[in-house]
């Protein structure tokens, strides 16, 4: 039937692309490139700036090729392009084009640091920084992450009076609540001690008036029986 060929075709297709994407997610998954958190750093103009970037790979590598590239809307160009041979050996540089770039890491002892220090910032470095990483270890899988670069005339200082506020206004007021709850607790203190006094008033009372009135059981003296 035409009709049960063609869904033995499809679900064929289908399970020669779920096999395809099993065998390639754990390659996707394992070479992995960071430059940190923050997305956009600030640098001040003529000092220096470091770029970071670090990598990881599940199945370790061999002769890993890394390279930085900065791009603008109109310019792109390589920074820095090198190798490292493996887990044991220190990055190498094999082609910089600009001499106020120095590689600042290392890769031995699990570091897989390939930062770059960039010196004597100028207005015109402002811009994306990208970190390349090629695995050959993992059919020459390639990873990378950006980080945007601004050079400014002066770093503004940050007012933090607003924060200090709400951070004063919060304070204060688990202050507050942590004094109620001791004040509550006192009171509750006073209260119990002083019900458990009345309680011991009243018994003591009550054996009292029982004693007085001579009444079973209690502790009235007994009159001796007379004689005859």
């Amino acid at each position: 039937m035409p009709g049960a060929g063609g869904r033995g075709a499809a679900r064929a297709r289908w399970l020669g692309t779920g096999l395809l994407g099993l065998f390639l997610l754990p390659v996707s998954l394992s070479l992995e490139v960071s430059v940190g958190k923050a997305t956009t750093i600030y640098a001040v103009n003529g000092t220096e700036i470091l770029l970071p970037c670090t990598f990881s790979s599940c199945f370790g590598f061999q002769d890993l090729h890394f390279w930085w590239s900065y791009n603008t809307s109109d310019t792109f160009r390589t920074l820095i392009d090198g190798t490292v041979k493996n887990e044991k050996s220190d990055p190498k540089v094999k082609f910089k084009n600009d001499d106020r770039i120095t590689l600042e890491g290392s890769t031995k002892e699990k570091m897989n640091n390939i930062s770059i220090l960039l010196r004597n910032l100028e207005f015109s470095d402002t811009g994306k920084y990208t970190c390349h990483v090629q695995n050959p270890k993992e059919n020459n899988f390639q990873h990378q992450a950006t980080i945007f670069l601004q050079v400014v005339d002066k770093l503004e200082e940050v007012d933090n009076t607003v924060t200090l506020i709400i951070l004063g206004v919060v304070g204060g007021v688990i202050g507050l609540l942590i004094l109620i709850l001791l004040v509550k607790k006192f009171i509750a203190f006073i209260i119990k001690k002083t019900q458990e006094k009345k309680k011991e008033c009243l018994v003591s009372s009550s054996g009292n008036d029982n004693t007085e009135n001579g009444l079973p059981g209690s502790k009235a003296e007994e009159k001796p029986p007379t004689k005859v």
